[in-house]
């Protein structure tokens, strides 16, 4: 079976994060090899809507993340071009009530404290910002650092920008991770061939649990399913990336039922996208009438003028969801020379630059930006294997 040139790290999956994950190796020196078995951005970034939030995220690691990686695509917007469609909008979060409002205040300020910055924005102000929003709305706030990227060609340009230091290899299922004789990295199997390097970055979104499984790792990421209806294009009918304020309280739940929380979104090039639904139903891609009766509804509900437009299309993606709702991110202590960069679940497009530099940097011993602790790799209990079959199990 052929074998080819060695890199310093493969890195598997070529959606957002792996292409982060490229750049910021190579940025550092590092010879990268990129392996798919697909194309770029062909699973869940090719599906998302291209948020970059802190507006949804509770005080604590993940919002230090979707600070730091704020930051880090405000730099890169100068460097990708502009195609990418970064757009620094903002978010607005609506309530309906007043008990809406008092829930959003006190997120607000418990965020403001973490650094986030918050406006809040009375009812019969609403319509300065979104003047095509449904009347009665109590208030909301405005978040100011929310903003938005076209995620598929945000990755190939991460990519791109990436230049010579980094190897594609797509269509190539990884099979097998190979390994030494002690257990450490040697690169990875694909049906095509070996590829040689001491580090694999396990880059694999939804599928990161059969990766990690290949390693000999237990990592319960689980697809998480969403749908977006994207309508004709539109003149900007909505300005900000709007949600109500549910929507947070969907983010953080674990539940494994369907749940749908309006938002919406235009974007630079007409279309408005409409979302948000959550439902753990594994792999299963079927069209939902259920789902986009309820998208429909939502987004009419807080963008009336929508009603009479039309829905163009609508597509299915999986969110790589961890138990604990925060990502697997830096070297996996079990297996020397693994490092995980997933299980971001609807969050990845956002916090790929952060992933991106916390794995080139242990890569490269180089200072992290944050106590990475909290995304242990190992920090799930394996399930206990099941009794084999007619033996009695334990007392």
């Amino acid at each position: 079976m052929p074998t080819r040139k060695p890199s310093d790290v493969i890195v598997v999956g070529a959606g957002v994060v792996g292409a982060a994950c490229a750049y910021y190796a190579a940025q550092a020196g590092l010879s990268v090899t990129v392996v798919d078995r697909g194309s770029v951005a062909g699973g869940t970034t090719g599906a998302g809507e291209g948020n970059l939030l802190v507006s949804d995220k509770e005080p604590g690691p993940e919002l230090e993340l979707a600070l730091l990686a704020n930051t880090l695509w405000r730099e890169l917007a100068d460097v990708l071009p502009p195609h990418v469609e970064y757009e620094a909008k903002g978010g607005l979060v609506v309530a309906s009530g007043e008990s809406g409002m008092r829930a959003l205040r006190d997120f607000a300020a418990r965020q403001e404290k973490a650094g986030v910055t918050t406006q809040e924005v009375p009812g019969d102000r609403l319509h300065d910002l979104e003047p095509h929003l449904a009347p009665g709305l109590a208030g909301g706030f405005l978040y100011p650092q929310d903003s938005q990227v076209m995620p598929a060609h945000a990755a190939a340009q991460l990519l791109h920008a990436a230049g010579d230091r980094v190897r594609l290899r797509l269509g190539e299922e990884v099979t097998g991770i190979l390994t030494g004789a002690a257990g450490e990295i040697r690169g990875v199997r694909t049906a095509a061939g070996e590829l040689h390097a001491p580090y694999v970055v396990n880059a694999a979104g939804t599928w990161g649990g059969a990766l990690a499984e290949l390693a000999g790792v237990h990592l319960p990421v689980l697809p998480r399913r969403g749908f977006v209806l994207v309508t004709e294009p539109l003149p900007r009918v909505v300005r900000h990336k709007v949600y109500a304020a549910d929507y947070v309280a969907d983010v953080a739940s674990g539940s494994a039922a369907l749940q749908t929380s309006a938002v919406v979104e235009g974007t630079p090039a007409g279309p408005v996208l409409i979302g948000a639904s959550r439902e753990r139903v594994g792999f299963d891609r079927t069209l939902s009438i259920e789902v986009l009766r309820r998208l429909a509804a939502g987004a009419t509900g807080l963008f009336p003028v929508l009603g009479t437009v039309r829905a163009m299309r609508t597509y299915p993606g999986f969110r790589p969801y961890l138990p604990d709702h925060l990502p697997a991110i830096g070297p996996d202590p079990r297996v020397h020379g693994l490092l995980h960069a997933c299980g971001h679940e609807g969050a990845g497009i956002g916090l790929a630059p952060v992933t991106g530099q916390i794995i080139a940097r242990c890569l490269t011993s180089g200072e992290l930006p944050l106590d990475i602790d909290p995304f242990r790799p190992d920090r799930f209990t394996a399930p206990e294997p099941a009794p084999a079959p007619g033996s009695d199990p334990a007392p």
